[in-house]
């Protein structure tokens, strides 16, 4: 029986799908809407399990922020061909809209929500089935706040992040911000943030080069204090040189605009390997 155009675009909005995969699955199911998405849906279960082992190392990392609710969401894919897909990016895009619009705050949330009728988790599958490779949803950070910046690397959706001020001042503070986080990659916003599992490792490792540099043993503690010092100007963000200024920490850049601005939080998140 011939499919008409409508049934093929409904399933197209439904599954993601290419035109030509919903046309064969309608066709497929003599035209039944329920059976023709059950096959689609098949499919991408099919290309997943066999190509469950596969590295999924590009995607589409993608950030938005809006009504005080921010998140960074990352789809994963297999190829760099994959990622540049319209397809592909806009459900990136569609996927982090929901996140955004129903403020969940994890990925199996996210995962839950419906797109189109169907699952995100499906969606996924689906344009899994569509293009022959592994997708997954690689990664969700969220971010509460009204007053946070939103940074996409170059517009290329491979590094995302986003950065939460406690005052509203003028848009580049927080833009630069989230710049210095893409570009510095802090492990927490000032010192006594860091986790005490790093604190104690980098403190651990700092003993021990100084024991062997051949200090003597009554000043190694001090010394490996000041390199612990040096740790936190690297690695804090308030305390880091300011990318634009390396005369002044990040803090002093912020307290430009308000002698009280400070973050609040950050998040950040990239394809790549650092």
């Amino acid at each position: 029986m011939a499919v008409s155009i409508e049934d093929i675009k409904k399933l197209r909005e439904m599954t993601k799908a290419g035109l030509s995969d919903c046309k064969n699955a309608l066709n497929e199911a003599e035209g039944d809407m329920e059976k023709a998405y059950e096959l689609i849906r098949q499919r991408g279960l099919a290309v997943a399990a066999k190509r469950s082992d596969r590295e999924a190392g590009e995607g589409a990392v993608v950030a938005k922020a809006a009504n005080g609710f921010a998140a960074i969401v990352a789809l994963k894919c297999e190829t760099d061909f994959v990622a540049q897909n319209a397809d592909f990016v806009k459900l990136a895009n569609d996927i982090l809209d929901l996140a955004i619009a129903n403020k969940v705050k994890t990925a199996e949330e996210v995962l839950a929500l419906q797109l189109n009728g169907i699952s995100v988790a499906d969606a996924i599958q689906g344009q899994s089935g569509v293009t022959g490779e592994k997708m997954e949803l690689g990664g969700y950070f969220f971010i509460e706040g009204d007053f946070v910046s939103v940074y996409n690397h170059q517009n290329k959706n491979s590094l995302c992040t986003l950065v939460s001020l406690n005052k509203s001042v003028a848009p580049e503070y927080g833009h630069n911000v989230a710049m210095q986080v893409a570009a510095m990659n802090p492990v927490s916003i000032d010192v006594a943030d860091v986790p005490e599992a790093v604190r104690a490792e980098e403190f651990k490792i700092a003993i021990e080069k100084t024991r062997e540099e051949g200090k003597p043993e009554n000043m190694v503690e001090r010394i490996a204090e000041g390199r612990m010092n040096k740790f936190y100007q690297e690695q804090c963000l308030l305390r880091q040189a300011f990318i634009m200024d390396s005369n002044i920490n990040v803090a002093s850049y912020l307290q430009q605009a308000d002698k009280e601005l400070t973050v609040l939080a950050f998040k950040r998140f990239t394809l790549r390997a650092e």
